[in-house]
């Protein structure tokens, strides 16, 4: 199993950027991933590292399928190949229904439609030749012009089974967030299987999972602190709450505190010694996760960045000690 980092933060200057990046860099992370941003695109951020001479294995996870039609999407992700020199993954959601709608007018009528057409497009188009589709939400008609890359797979945010069939049926990657790993197991890995037929392999399967490691200096309840902040905005979206609770973590919506500390309680974040954090991941290596993305934007939120890298180092360092399958 991989492990990689998130990066912690949006990022206004380049340089801000740089000791994160060079853990992928070193080798003692496999990809730097970066969420969706407005304030910095994220494939402008992963080109310009390029350009200062770090070409890193990057994803993304998750753009947001609403900003942009599929042949930018596909245009995007292989600009990113190209100025790295390493396959990357490209993963994309059609966000909140308030993001739907804030963008197109209306929210997707069906999710699970327009994630399907729109993962199809984009990978027909990386893998070149004509793409001709009409679809309830996107149509394409054209191609990409034909040129030597790294390549780039296609990943779909997944929480729920519904999702995980269609990353099953479509997607080169699932990628999750926040999701226990029981419900990996239980619930999101046989939904991938099925949504594969049996026609084709189960997608890479990515968890993005935050986790702080304990200090000594720490007050009771500061894993708690860790996981509102970096997650605060996930417990506000319904989607988001629906899926812990079908993992069995009562989130209230209403009570913010009490919900981080059910997220540390049902190993939604990850919070102890860097030796404990690495044993917990082994449940997600049993459950079928390929690649874990340690996010510490809670600890970077709260103890600031220098508290974020000591965090990943420690981490990354017990985990060449220690193999947690």
């Amino acid at each position: 199993m991989r492990f990689s980092i998130m990066l912690p933060f949006v990022p206004r200057r380049l340089s801000s950027v740089y000791d994160f990046a060079r853990l992928v860099d070193s080798g003692e992370g496999s990809r730097l991933w970066q969420g969706q941003a407005t304030v910095t695109e994220p494939h402008q951020i992963f080109t310009e590292l390029a350009g200062a001479g770090m070409r890193l294995s990057v994803g993304t996870g998750v753009t947001l399928m609403p900003l942009r039609h599929p042949f930018e999407a596909a245009l995007q992700a292989r600009s990113v190949a190209i100025a790295t020199g390493r396959r990357m993954i490209a993963g994309f959601g059609p966000g909140a229904k308030s993001f739907q709608r804030s963008l197109r007018g209306s929210a997707y009528d069906s999710p699970l439609t327009a994630a399907a057409e729109y993962v199809q497009i984009v990978t027909a188009l990386l893998r070149g030749g004509e793409v001709h589709t009409d679809g309830d939400y996107f149509s394409m008609h054209g191609a990409l012009p034909s040129i030597q890359t790294a390549g780039v797979d296609v990943g779909l945010g997944v929480l729920r089974p519904g999702m995980a069939r269609v990353a099953g049926r479509h997607a080169d990657a699932a990628i999750t967030w926040l999701t226990p790993p029981d419900y990996l197991r239980d619930v999101v890995v046989p939904a991938l299987d099925d949504g594969t037929q049996g026609r084709r392999r189960r997608p890479h399967v990515v968890a993005m999972v935050p986790v702080g490691v304990r200090r000594a200096h720490h007050e009771v309840g500061h894993g708690a602190r860790l996981a509102l902040a970096g997650s605060a905005a996930h417990l506000s979206l319904p989607h988001y709450r629906d899926m812990l609770r079908r993992a069995g973590i009562a989130v209230t919506g209403t009570d913010a505190a009490g919900d981080a500390r059910r997220l540390v309680e049902g190993n939604a974040f990850l919070y102890g010694d860097a030796e404990e954090i690495l044993t917990a991941t082994r449940a997600y290596a049993d459950a079928g996760v390929d690649e874990i993305v340690l996010n510490t934007t809670g600890v970077l939120t709260v103890d600031g960045p220098r508290a974020a890298l000591a965090d990943l180092r420690e981490i990354l360092a017990c985990a060449r000690t220690l193999t947690p399958v």
